[in-house]
Order: C-alpha cells, then sequence, then structure tokens
C-alpha cells in the first residue's frame, strides 16, 4: 500500500474513532476526556517536510473542529505539536538513527524509552493547549491542570494500546540498492 493511501485511511480512521466512539464516552467528572486523533500526526513519515506536516495537522484539527462545532478548539493544538515534532524527534533520535533507517516513528524504530517519550511530551502539549483554551471560557486554574494530566494520563495508555494492537510492520532500510 502506498503511503499516500494509507495516511488517508489513517486521517479517516482516526477523525471516525474520536468523534464517533471517543467523543461519545461520558467524561468521568468531566475531567477524563480521551482523546487519541492527533496519533495521525506523530505517525506521519520522517522524511515529510514541516510544512506539509503543518498542512495535514491544520487539516485534521479542523475536520475534527466541524464535527465537534467548535472551530479553531482542535486546530491550534495539533498545529502547535505538528510545529514541535521535528524539533522533538531531533533531539530523541541520533541523526544517523531511524530517520534513515526507518520510515516513520514507532517503537520498533526509536526504541520503547524515546518513542513514549516523544509521545508522552507531545501529548501533554497538545492536551495543555487544548484544555487550556477550553479553560479561558470556563476558568478555573486547578481545574485546568488536573484535566489536563489526568486526560493525558487516559490518552496514553490508549496511545500504547493502539500502538499493540495495531502494529505497524517497517522494513529496515539499508543504504544498498
Amino acid at each position: 500500500m502506498s503511503n499516500l493511501l494509507k495516511n488517508i485511511i489513517r486521517f479517516c480512521f482516526f477523525i471516525l474513532a474520536q468523534v464517533f466512539i471517543l467523543n461519545q464516552i461520558p467524561p468521568l467528572h468531566h475531567l477524563v476526556t480521551p482523546y487519541i486523533y492527533f496519533l495521525f500526526i506523530l505517525w506521519l513519515p520522517f522524511k515529510m517536510g514541516r510544512r506539509s506536516v503543518m498542512i495535514l495537522a491544520f487539516a485534521l484539527g479542523f475536520c475534527l473542529d466541524c464535527f465537534t462545532k467548535t472551530y479553531g478548539l482542535h486546530t491550534a493544538p495539533c498545529v502547535l505539536i505538528a510545529y514541535l515534532r521535528p524539533f522533538l524527534i531531533n533531539l530523541l533520535i541520533s541523526q544517523e538513527g531511524a530517520e534513515s533507517n526507518y520510515n516513520e516513528p514507532s517503537i520498533q524504530s526509536m526504541g520503547f524509552a524515546p518513542y513514549f517519550t516523544y509521545v508522552a511530551i507531545l501529548t501533554l502539549l497538545h492536551h495543555g493547549l487544548l484544555f487550556f483554551l477550553e479553560a479561558l471560557q470556563s476558568g478555573g486554574f486547578f481545574y485546568f491542570i488536573i484535566k489536563t494530566l489526568v486526560s493525558a494520563a487516559i490518552s496514553l495508555l490508549l496511545i500504547l494500546l493502539t500502538e499493540l494492537i495495531f502494529a505497524r510492520k517497517q522494513r529496515f532500510r539499508t543504504n544498498t540498492v
């Protein structure tokens, strides 16, 4: 399957899963709201340029905002993590490492600790901005902090389960033709 078709299917799957499954789960005391749709951004190929990733992140956030009628609420965090993603990847893996040998970030390509750090930092940033923008409407600093931490923990658990259930097979690329 080509990368383009695979990413189109992922885009649709994550939007539909978020809208029709995860958004239908009633929040636990309005604190836990699981989000995994942004995993689409985290799974984009290493070699994709920052502008392309940011455009796709904008499209992903905007599609979710259209479904939930919260225009801009999901778009801003998606664009933020798309912008910060290459910096984080460069910090966590060596230049001669996974980027040149694998196509996209995963446990197999980065190793468990760097991949978990990558996902955890971007999840916390995503949830932090999302719930900060939400808290501007309702107020409550401690509510914002608790909701960010609890929802990020639940989302991380769901992301790790998704990674284990939908294991992505990647081939090791060599420099030979």
